[in-house]
């Protein structure tokens, strides 16, 4: 961390075991991400209801290049945040979730989804219930009737342009999914 951590105890007196737990908790959120620079922690006694014991909340904000992150753990009828202990490691649990996207964000390990293919219909055989799509690469692809979505496969005229999801048939390339592009 580039700034030294933040911590701010309201509703309750502050606590050197809850404050150690903090410290510790978040030096661990380096090991996900060295360009924290800033972190703010918040632990809250929530009011005594009856005869349940405090409730504890706790809010991050942690500041990272280009964005802040934020997690907060409210003291709602969840039992285990009666210990602050447990809320505070549960709100450290959901930052290093966070974190752990940053990092993958700014390293571009983000999944990207290839667009289907595009191809153009080549000859339907209605009479057979199927069909056969040419791909820009000149490849032919067997459709079936059933794979045909969004559209009824009476409504496909030669050169109609489809989008298609191919799979490997018993006698070649064989589209599972065909839809109007």
């Amino acid at each position: 961390m580039q700034l030294p951590l933040e911590i701010t105890f309201r509703g309750m007196d502050a606590s050197p075991a809850i404050e150690a737990r903090v410290r510790k908790e978040a030096a661990r959120l380096d090991r996900f991400s060295d360009q924290i620079m800033r972190c703010h922690v918040v632990v809250e006694a929530g009011h005594r209801r009856h005869h349940k014991g405090n409730l504890y909340g706790v809010k991050i904000d942690v500041t990272v290049p280009g964005t802040e992150l934020v997690v907060t753990r409210n003291p709602d009828a969840h039992q285990a945040h009666q210990d602050a202990h447990v809320s505070v490691h549960d709100a450290f649990d959901a930052m290093r979730r966070q974190l752990e996207d940053y990092a993958r964000k700014r390293r571009g390990d983000v999944k990207h989804h290839e667009s289907p293919p595009l191809g153009r219909v080549k000859a339907l055989f209605p009479e057979r219930d199927y069909g056969l799509i040419e791909s820009d690469d000149g490849r032919e692809i067997y459709f079936h009737r059933n794979s045909v979505v969004q559209t009824r496969y009476e409504d496909l005229a030669v050169g109609t342009t489809v989008q298609w999801v191919e799979e490997a048939g018993e006698n070649g390339p064989q589209a599972s999914t065909v839809r109007r592009a």
